[in-house]
């Protein structure tokens, strides 16, 4: 027993290895299929420019930007957990570095290592932090559809594609307040919900009924997490500031490569749909590969909707992706050596936390 247990993560991590070997050839050929037949040149030379005429001053402004994001990430959680245990936000504001650090050197997969580190840090159950870890999930994505949607909506005219753009906003906003709605009504009637969900489910597969409604009523249980409406309005007043800084930070660094027109008068409602492409990209982020899969994504949108210059757009992705997701790695290195956090365990199994 005791030898067979080492040799199973090796095998697990060359798997892992082996999948994103084999995605990063795919997405090397996808994007060299895409360049030959958009009968693309892409000047290596070009982009170097790019790079070297970054205005730094705009950078350091946008790093400042998402380090005070972390911030009010670390204020909401300490807000979510406050019926269960009081705590500060100094003391969440380094599991949120170390959590974030290990999703950009390890991929989406260890998010998961924030409710382990903070479970440990607060002396609480990991179930706990689980359930504000949910709640969390669902107020990022309610104040980032709050604010794609009137963004988009009120786009200004002079905006490419901007009926388009209007339409989905509009589409957006609509399915925002319906998913508003359902949360409430999750938070009221949690286990009557899932038990409708079961029922109608069932026909179709009842393994599959049994299991969403658990899904169903669990996030029902995480949404009790938040016990008063005061609560509410300040978790989510935080979560709108948050995301509204992430946006800020996004333009700033677009704004950085002032030789391009493009990126240098980026507008507030271009840089929202600019987010979202991003965040669409960043649900399955992978190890390293997800890095290449971000810049081409961000280059694609900032090349096939506002013209940008290929070598530009690929300079600039590159650019959002460190300042959006590799700039917190040194700030979590720092956070874990002072918190004694073994990064690479907790890369590999969050739960090694415990």
């Amino acid at each position: 027993m005791t030898m067979s247990q080492p040799s199973a993560a090796p095998t697990k991590l060359g798997l892992v290895n082996a999948r994103s070997v084999a995605l990063m050839v795919v997405v090397i050929l996808a994007v060299g299929v895409w360049l030959g037949r958009a009968h693309v040149r892409f000047d290596w030379r070009s982009l170097g420019v790019q790079l070297g005429a970054v205005s730094w001053w705009e950078i350091a402004v946008a790093v400042g930007v998402i380090y005070a994001c972390y911030v009010l990430r670390a204020w909401r959680w300490a807000v979510l957990l406050g019926p269960v245990r009081r705590t500060g936000v100094v003391a969440m504001l380094g599991p949120q570095l170390i959590g974030f650090a290990l999703v950009g050197l390890f991929g989406r997969v260890a998010d998961l290592a924030r409710p382990y580190l903070i479970a440990r840090r607060t002396q609480t159950t990991v179930a706990t932090q689980l359930a504000v870890y949910s709640i969390e999930r669902a107020f990022d994505l309610g104040a980032a559809a709050v604010l794609f949607s009137v963004t988009l909506a009120f786009a200004p005219r002079g905006m490419p594609h901007h009926e388009a753009f209007a339409r989905a906003g509009v589409v957006s906003l609509a399915a925002t307040a319906l998913l508003a709605g359902f949360a409430v009504a999750l938070r009221v009637a949690g286990a009557r919900v899932a038990a409708l969900v079961e029922r109608m489910l069932r026909p179709v597969s009842e393994k599959m009924a049994a299991s969403v409604a658990k899904h169903v009523l669990g996030f029902s249980e995480g949404l009790r997490v938040v016990s008063t409406a005061g609560e509410f309005l300040l978790a989510l007043g935080i979560s709108l500031g948050m995301w509204l800084g992430v946006a800020v930070a996004y333009q700033q660094t677009a704004h950085a490569f002032q030789a391009s027109p493009q990126l240098a008068g980026l507008s507030f409602a271009a840089t929202m749909l600019l987010m979202a492409t991003s965040m669409g990209g960043s649900v399955l982020q992978l190890p390293v590969v997800g890095w290449f899969t971000q810049i081409a994504l961000l280059a694609a949108a900032l090349h096939g909707f506002f013209g940008v210059g290929l070598e530009t757009a690929t300079a600039c992705g590159a650019m959002l992706l460190v300042v959006m997701n590799l700039v917190v790695i040194p700030g979590g290195l720092v956070a874990a050596r002072v918190e004694r956090v073994p990064l690479l365990e907790a890369g590999r199994s969050p739960s090694a936390l415990e």
